[in-house]
């Protein structure tokens, strides 16, 4: 608290306490920690040379220090009791919030970063996800939204219009469902799978349905939530037999047997041919770019009760700490954020879309460096050489929309509960399967709901 205080405070009182802190201040001030949960080699070598290139512009070096994601939660409490924290820590969006609530994070330096790099060069759904009351917890740096990847080429000759609405792509399921030779959609049905829970939360949230609000469990909407039962169960209708999850729908949408499928980004280097694990089959070389040729993508999907539509998203922040220095700290993020944001997002551009397009003079040059950054596994090239520029702008216009449940109503571990608990995923499949009627399923939906703790 000190250091912010004295931040911020007048010249007279910094310089009443210069000459206690000089000597110890100067040796702090020339070393900052960062937390990274980006810790595979290669991910971490990026890192430390962002690092290197923020020391050889400031004379301040940072120690890049790995934290696997699943401890990071337990390790910042722990640092934080103890007085301990690194000065930055890039974390994922579900501590955004409550860290800023425990005082762990130093909020008003976050936001006095954001509104130095202008808040309108980032995307507004990044942004109010960790928007607190005055400001903002943490500074969004990357993310990811689920897509709607579709065959385009069969699209545009069927006079097909983009699968961004649920009408849309009904519409093409009467067009393009043609099994076995062509499927209309791979919907995932298996309960147990996390897959599964994404895919439908994004459905759901497609359509503005959620089960939290401001003040914790909310019952669903029972018009919205029946529009989404029965738009997933044409969905469902379309897909082959089976217990069906993200493997299914790739292997199909890769051989050419699917029109349209649901997943992350992190397919746009498998669809081009880049990685030997999963090669697309729709041809007899496993390194063709042609499935990629032919491939369109969607983030934001609408409902017809949220015409607006939303994106399910992942989105990832630098936070700066209540026992950073902070003034080096916030430095330290806007060159993350400015003179290293390639460097950054190139840590794995595929599932890194920037959340700032370009700064006030262009605002387009991070969008743009980003599309020509390589990507692959046994093989490398930039997404601009694989997919045109409509789709390049489609994959970063998904964070305009970017939303989760709880999230903006501040509470995301209750919706979280209610996601692991997979009730939802249960009362789908028991209603797609001809179990009840669509309004009976809402119905249980919120009596069941009611039970989550």
């Amino acid at each position: 608290m000190m250091k912010t205080w004295i931040r911020r405070g007048s010249q007279s009182a910094f310089a009443l306490l210069a000459g206690t802190f000089l000597l110890s201040g100067e040796a702090f001030a020339q070393s900052l920690r960062f937390w990274t949960t980006e810790e595979q080699p290669d991910r971490l070598a990026k890192q430390e040379q962002m690092a290197a290139d923020f020391k050889s512009q400031t004379g301040v070096s940072v120690e890049v220090i790995p934290i696997s994601e699943k401890d990071l939660g337990t390790r910042a409490t722990a640092a934080f009791a103890a007085g301990d924290l690194p000065d930055v820590i890039y974390h994922p969006l579900q501590y955004a919030l409550p860290w800023a609530e425990s005082g762990l994070l130093d909020t008003e330096a976050a936001t006095e970063v954001i509104y130095g790099l202008r808040a309108s060069t980032f995307s507004p759904g990044a942004l109010d996800m960790a928007a607190i009351r005055g400001g903002y917890a943490s500074v969004p740096v990357d993310g990811w939204t689920q897509l709607v990847v579709y065959r385009k080429d069969l699209f545009e000759a069927h006079g097909l219009n983009p699968p961004n609405s649920y009408a849309n792509i009904e519409a093409a399921l009467e067009k393009l469902h043609n099994p076995p030779s062509m499927y209309g959609f791979v919907a995932p049905n298996k309960i147990d799978e996390a897959f599964m829970s994404q895919v439908l939360e994004h459905v759901f949230l497609s359509n503005g349905v959620s089960p939290v609000n401001q003040q914790g469990l909310q019952e669903l909407d029972e018009k919205a939530t029946v529009e989404v039962l029965n738009f997933y169960k044409k969905i469902q209708d379309a897909s082959p037999e089976g217990e069906l999850y993200w493997q299914q729908s790739r292997a199909m949408y890769f051989a050419g047997e699917a029109a349209m499928i649901i997943w992350s980004p992190f397919i746009l280097d498998e669809l081009a041919g880049l990685r030997d694990s999963a090669p697309p089959t729709i041809n007899s070389d496993p390194t063709s770019k042609e499935l990629a040729s032919k491939t369109g993508v969607i983030t934001t999907l609408a409902g017809p009760s949220n015409p607006n539509g939303a994106a399910w998203a992942d989105v990832r922040y630098f936070g700066i700490t209540a026992d950073a220095d902070t003034d080096n700290a916030m430095d330290f993020v806007r060159f993350s954020m400015t003179d290293g944001y390639v460097q950054t997002l190139s840590i794995a551009p595929e599932g890194k879309f920037p959340v700032r397009r370009g700064d006030s003079k262009n605002p387009e040059l991070y969008l743009n460096a980003w599309s020509k950054l390589p990507v692959g596994v046994d093989r490398k090239a930039p997404l601009a050489d694989l997919y045109p520029a409509e789709v390049i702008t489609s994959i970063a216009a998904g964070l305009e929309t970017a939303n989760r449940w709880g999230v903006r109503e501040g509470q995301l571990a209750l919706a979280s509960r209610i996601v692991n608990a997979k009730v939802l995923n249960r009362l789908v499949r028991e209603f797609i399967d001809g179990e009840r009627s669509a309004t009976a399923t809402v119905q249980l939906m919120n009596q069941e709901l009611a039970q989550v703790n």
